[in-house]
């Protein structure tokens, strides 16, 4: 097999469309790129770069797959990165949003800064700086 894309795609099936909906498209600013009829449910496609978040708004609930609690919960996929213009700035307009905070502001290499905030279904969203240190 030999990818033929220049970006990854993620699914994240939800009991909530309407509140992934807000944190994603209203939050974090992603442009809507229309929905998809799915069995059981409503595909919600957004924007991210090259790659396209697919939230599946499912009508009849399902239990959770794994805990929340993001990295060190379970095994996984446990959270994925968006790079962002600013770190404190998104993380400040999540916290004045009342998003749960799971990692402030850290510098994890020099002139390197990421945060990690939980989505609406407790999954893991992290950003990272796209400027290029100094």
């Amino acid at each position: 097999m030999k990818p033929t894309g220049d970006s990854l795609d993620i699914g994240i099936v939800t009991n909530d469309g309407d509140a992934m909906l807000g944190f994603y498209r209203d939050l974090l600013g992603l442009p809507y790129d229309g929905e998809v009829k799915a069995p059981g449910g409503v595909s919600h496609r957004l924007l991210c770069g090259t790659s396209t978040i697919k939230l599946l708004a499912l009508r009849k609930p399902l239990p959770a797959q794994s805990p929340a609690g993001g990295i060190y919960a379970a095994s996984g996929c446990r959270y994925w990165t968006i790079a962002v213009s600013d770190v404190e700035q998104a993380l400040a307009a999540c916290e004045a949003a009342g998003v749960p905070v799971a990692v402030p502001v850290t510098e994890y290499e020099p002139g390197k800064r990421m945060a990690i905030v939980e989505d609406p279904d407790g999954n893991w969203v992290e950003f990272i700086d796209s400027k290029s240190p100094g």
